[in-house]
């Protein structure tokens, strides 16, 4: 399904069999050292908290100061995101979701884990746990309280389904208190679960 579902804890999960491969094969390859584990960690710390989500900021802090520019990025994503250089594998069909006073975006993936890599990085954990998969369709609003974020009863919960067709950011709102701040600044406001929907953007 590509539309939505009308109606910061992480969830614990079992590994699937691929998961268990790759944990074999990375076993595997630092005990015959081929790999130090600890640059492979720094590796992937930097792909989740850093490259990815940075490059998802910078969009978010553009529509935030460039009126025009928020009107293509939710005109056509995929587009308004490549002008900022961020293209590339699962991040090729793009559609951008905006968060209002009215309305609340959540993005999940039902069927497995597809995900924006060029903008948001490495998905979290979280995100490929069957719990958040299941439950974010069927109790949005509970999950979203697991992470920490009450959405008022007279907001519209809309859950975006990614498929290998398309996948959703979410244009968070714009915190108040941020009047005149430059685009630089507005980013290291947004957070990679900001863009996916279990945060709002950060206070200044």
């Amino acid at each position: 399904m590509t539309g939505p579902h009308d109606s910061n804890g992480r969830h614990d999960h079992e590994p699937d069999a691929l998961e268990l491969r790759v944990q074999a094969l990375e076993s595997l390859l630092v005990e015959r050292g081929y790999v130090d584990p600890g640059a492979m960690d720094r590796l992937i710390e930097t792909y989740e908290h850093e490259v990815g989500p940075h490059n998802g900021a910078q969009v978010v802090a553009r529509a935030w100061t460039d009126p025009d520019y928020r009107e293509r990025l939710l005109t056509d994503g995929s587009a308004a995101i490549a002008e900022l250089g961020f293209t590339g594998r699962q991040g090729e069909h793009m559609t951008v979701v905006e968060n209002t006073t009215e309305v609340h975006n959540l993005v999940v993936c039902t069927l497995c884990s597809c995900y924006p890599w060029p903008v948001l990085g490495l998905p979290p954990v979280w995100y490929k746990a069957p719990p958040y998969r299941a439950r974010a369709v069927i109790e949005p609003r509970a999950v979203l309280a697991e992470f920490g974020l009450e959405v008022g009863e007279d907001v519209e919960v809309r859950v975006w389904d990614s498929t290998a067709e398309i996948r959703y950011l979410v244009l968070p709102e714009r915190p108040a208190g941020t009047d005149g701040w430059g685009a630089d600044a507005l980013a290291r406001l947004v957070t990679r679960d900001a863009m996916i929907g279990t945060a709002r953007a950060a206070a200044p």
